[in-house]
């Protein structure tokens, strides 16, 4: 009887052990992500005009350095994926912040068109190893379903605001000191916070601390070919390639609509920062929805009212009042992916290959968001006009929901007896 309370005793003292690191881990990616979206992703768009003069060429030329990165990032979404399967974050995550520091010091020596590709064509891979896609997947790992979607949305929440910290932050450092100190500035600060607290805090679970067997492996390649048969996985994707494309086209674009509607530049500025303060609101509206509703029921219904903002936006945008509120009911969708993504992939097909099976997803998804805007684009030019480009976006977000319900009641496909343990 003492040997077994002693038993007993020691699991739960290691269950709680294991769930406190978990939640350091959360803590851990909150900042890290906050600061690598802020230097890696964000502090483009501030840095976009006085890098075009520096350089003598257009903002669009310089726009397609981004796409570039973005089209890296979707060619590395899968065999990182499988990387996380097979060993964890830490060693991944550890170098992808440490390329991206050091690329952002690149960033700032580049003298011609063709450096800056080259340096974000690295950057890219980059960020397919340090940001969401590979944290989300440690934190799928670390949490059973109960804990997930807190632990998603601890660190999802925080990160949500790195625009709304980096975007001033790096316009004041620019005006100040000029885009290339900028960048040496935001380099150190990105490799003294993700550096040290990826290689110390991220560790794997203790039931996959010892090397990957074999019959693992095998274990994690059936999971997936089972997910890519299964309909379901191809109805999601539809949605999410639907919806990444409606959200980073509205990104790119919606500057640009409202000063077109006689705005002036610091309203049209001010009301598409308001995007990132909504994409939090976003999230913890859907949080305190799904404990009511099936979870892809309120993600299809966030759709739907982004398809309604964005098509009357061409409507009542002419005013303040319609700006702010189509902009409002369009952003309130802004952050639902990424929360919604590992849930139902989770839920669907377990945690064993949940990287892998991740990266298969982000994949076209991130050739979506890296090629809308310039789709959107050429539309604009081609009709002269928002309004086209605005209906087509409303209709991206519709087909989103459809694909978000479509086949939804379909029993998962057959799981092996691991598929529900956490990697």
């Amino acid at each position: 009887m003492t040997a077994t309370r002693a038993s007993v005793t020691a699991a739960s003292v290691g269950g709680g052990h294991h769930r406190f690191h978990g939640w350091r881990i959360v803590a851990t990616f909150a900042v890290t992500q906050t600061v690598g979206y802020g230097c890696l992703y964000y502090a483009f768009a501030v840095l976009l005009h006085p890098v075009a003069a520096d350089l003598h060429t257009s903002t669009a030329a310089v726009t397609g350095a981004l796409t570039t990165a973005l089209l890296t990032s979707a060619a590395m979404a899968m065999p990182v994926g499988r990387w996380l399967d097979r060993h964890g974050g830490r060693a991944l995550m550890t170098a992808g912040s440490a390329a991206g520091a050091l690329l952002l010091v690149a960033w700032s020596q580049v003298q011609t068109l063709w450096q800056l590709y080259a340096v974000f064509a690295a950057l890219g891979a980059a960020m397919a190893m340090a940001l969401y896609e590979p944290a989300t997947a440690v934190i799928v790992a670390w949490f059973d379903p109960a804990r997930r979607s807190k632990a998603l949305l601890g660190m999802i929440v925080v990160a949500g605001f790195a625009s709304t910290i980096f975007m001033p932050l790096t316009g004041l450092l620019e005006d100040r000191y000029g885009w290339r100190a900028t960048l040496l500035v935001l380099a150190v600060l990105y490799a003294v916070v993700a550096v040290p607290l990826h290689a110390l805090v991220i560790r794997r679970t203790d039931h996959h601390a010892a090397p990957t067997s074999g019959s693992t492996s095998a274990s994690r390649r059936a999971e997936v070919r089972a997910a890519v048969r299964d309909a379901r996985f191809w109805c999601l994707a539809v949605a999410f390639v639907a919806h990444g494309a409606a959200m980073s086209a509205m990104t790119v674009h919606l500057v640009g609509f409202l000063v077109a509607a006689g705005h002036p530049a610091t309203f049209a500025a001010t009301v598409a920062g308001l995007l990132g303060v909504l994409s939090v609101t976003g999230r913890l509206l859907l949080t305190v929805a799904r404990r009511r509703f099936r979870l892809h029921v309120v993600v299809a219904g966030v759709f739907v009212v982004q398809a309604t903002a964005a098509m009357s936006l061409p409507f009542v945008g002419g005013t303040r009042l319609g700006a702010v509120v189509a902009v409002t009911g369009f952003g309130i969708g802004f952050g639902v992916a990424s929360l919604a993504t590992p849930g139902l992939l989770a839920d669907r097909y377990g945690t064993t290959a949940y990287a892998s099976i991740a990266g298969t997803l982000a994949t076209p998804v991130t050739f979506a968001k890296a090629g809308a805007p310039l789709a959107a684009a050429a539309l604009y030019t081609t009709v002269d006009g928002y309004t086209p480009v605005l209906i087509v976006i409303g209709a991206g977000s519709l087909v989103a929901a459809v694909g978000m319900l479509a086949r939804a009641t379909t029993p998962p496909p057959h799981r092996t007896p691991a598929g529900d343990r956490q990697p």
